[in-house]
């Protein structure tokens, strides 16, 4: 990434934490660890070591479709996922909702009674007999939400990022051109079979169906990891005029988040593989891909 670049996104990244409180609190991940790090030891209770989100703000949840093909309001962003302690996402949520609540001008009985509603939501998760997989009664706004996610199609999502449902990525504000060795890197990326099925798999499309890159560029999107590599990919697969997928690439990091100690072995032992593996195939770069279509 040239310098002007990364100079013009950095400016963008304090211009959105600048706007409110929350948008600090969600743009600020490495600082929100370095505050619990000043916490005096034992003032935060110590869960089971397990998978955690690392960046659990409430801007990073929204609907995704299970196997059963029911639409729930989930984490979705795991940059900073790690085995650690689930207090320190909880801390985090409940640190959003009240940044974004204060920034609405709501009365600070609202946001004791989210803390509150989040705490006992998360005993409940533990008490005997508890079926995550029954059907929960959801509020209003997330059944609107849900629902809206249910019925969305190409054109309706390309309408959120795009100025229209023509198969390009307009240059502006969102999109910036690429480089030529931006380019070629992800004409090789495209072409590897994982992408290939990456795109063929959604609504149960043939693995045999030719794949085409339609257009990509350098999407400015999000704000604690602008900075960092992200591409927006407009990919067409044959079989409908209208079968297009918006990939969209983005840098793994490390993540922010402590791990748990025993994690560390476990951690360092995929991270050798992973070396070997690379050794082994330079062009492949480590990712996060995740597709609309």
């Amino acid at each position: 990434m040239g310098a002007g670049r990364a100079s013009r996104l950095e400016n963008i990244r304090k211009s959105k934490m600048a706007r409110s409180p929350h948008a600090y609190v969600r743009g600020n991940t490495v600082r929100y660890y370095q505050w619990l790090e000043r916490v005096e030891r034992g003032a935060l209770p110590q869960g089971p070591e397990i998978w955690i989100c690392g960046d659990c703000h409430v801007g990073n949840f929204g609907p995704v479709g299970n196997a059963r093909g029911k639409i729930q309001i989930q984490i979705r962003d795991f940059d900073q996922t790690v085995i650690g302690n689930p207090a320190h996402d909880l801390i985090r949520l409940s640190l959003s909702l009240a940044s974004a609540a204060r920034g609405s001008d709501l009365p600070g009985l609202t946001t004791v009674r989210m803390v509150e509603r989040i705490m006992e939501g998360y005993h409940g998760a533990f008490a005997h007999g508890f079926d995550e997989s029954r059907d929960i009664e959801e509020p209003a706004p997330v059944r609107r939400v849900a629902k809206k996610a249910a019925t969305a199609s190409w054109k309706s999502l390309a309408a959120e990022d795009l100025e229209d449902t023509n198969p390009t990525l307009p240059i502006g504000k969102c999109f910036w051109p690429l480089s030529r060795q931006e380019k070629r890197d992800i004409e090789r990326l495209v072409a590897d079979r994982e992408v290939h099925r990456l795109a063929t798999r959604l609504r149960a499309r043939d693995d045999n169906e030719e794949v085409k890159l339609v257009d990509a560029a350098y999407w400015v999107k999000g704000c604690s990891s602008l900075g960092r590599s992200r591409y927006a990919v407009l990919l067409h697969v044959d079989g409908n005029e209208e079968d297009y997928c918006l990939v969209d690439l983005k840098e793994a990091a490390k993540a922010s988040a402590p791990h748990a100690t025993h994690a560390k072995i476990r951690l360092v032992a995929y991270a050798a593989r992973f070396a070997a593996a690379r050794r082994a195939d330079r062009d492949r770069a480590p990712i996060c891909a995740g597709v609309a279509e």
